[in-house]
């Protein structure tokens, strides 16, 4: 691995990239990528773990949208693939799933879209140049969200949520102005289990632990179906606003091996 040909890489899409071997308490199991923050402002932080041979490669670039796709590979395990680029204001990393084909940026952006959306983007025939917008005919997206159009969809109003906050793990909240949920997996949720336990695990925690009774649990639904309208919010994004109820889908990061402690808690 040559760290600069790699930095010089990461130059060319306007991005600083520091690798580095990361020892201790805090040595990381496989290729780990984060974005860090020094007084030069937002970079990516590649931790590779202590005494192993990591291979990173960029598979493709684009400097014009700001993106690149890096391919690490640790010995002989499987390899894994992160799109590493620019959206709206700040720099990201995102996860590809290992069983979707990605080998370039356009690819790796279909491949972290959940199959709900590749398929009504075909049905409804948008055109390829628009299929990676924030805004088309088929959704509208901020962050790793999308929001499809739910035209007739009725709800009970006592149901509906005002000023509703939307996480993934312990991100920062995307909050909407009106949102309603139906069905999903009711979990257990604190800062100790931030990924839910289901009422089983949750009985059983305690039988073994009581002292977790005191944890400050919350009550939340694991992969429920979500409709939200009105404003949606987020620090590092643009407001968007919905006039009508929209279905929430995130995106498909989650199912990659490199963030599977990661949930949809809503």
């Amino acid at each position: 691995m040559d760290v600069t040909v790699l930095q010089r890489q990461f130059a060319r899409i306007g991005a600083r990239a520091r690798v580095r071997t990361v020892d201790g308490r805090w040595a990381v199991e496989a290729v780990a990528i984060d974005i860090a923050r020094d007084r030069d402002g937002e970079l990516f932080d590649v931790q590779v773990p202590p005494r192993r041979s990591a291979e990173l490669s960029v598979l493709h670039l684009e400097p014009a949208r700001r993106h690149l796709l890096l391919m690490s590979r640790d010995g002989g395990s499987e390899p894994h693939k992160f799109l590493c680029g620019h959206d709206e204001r700040h720099w990201f990393v995102a996860a590809v799933p290992e069983n979707r084909s990605a080998s370039t940026v356009a690819t790796a952006m279909e491949a972290l879209k959940p199959a709900e959306i590749v398929a009504l983007q075909s049905r409804l025939q948008v055109r390829p140049k628009d299929r990676n917008r924030r805004k088309n005919e088929a959704f509208l997206r901020q962050g790793e969200w999308f929001f499809v159009r739910e035209p007739g969809l009725i709800v009970d109003e006592r149901l509906v949520l005002t000023r509703e906050p939307m996480r993934r793990g312990g991100g920062k909240p995307h909050t909407v102005d009106f949102l309603y949920r139906s069905g999903g997996e009711v979990v257990y949720v604190c800062r100790h289990r931030p990924n839910g336990l289901t009422q089983a695990q949750h009985n059983t925690l305690l039988s073994r632990k009581p002292e977790a009774k005191s944890w400050g649990w919350s009550v939340l639904r694991r992969n429920p179906s979500v409709y939200v309208k009105g404003r949606v919010r987020h620090a590092d994004h643009a407001t968007i606003v919905l006039d009508d109820w929209h279905r929430v889908l995130m995106n498909t990061e989650t199912q990659a091996a490199a963030m599977r402690h990661v949930a949809f808690l809503d």
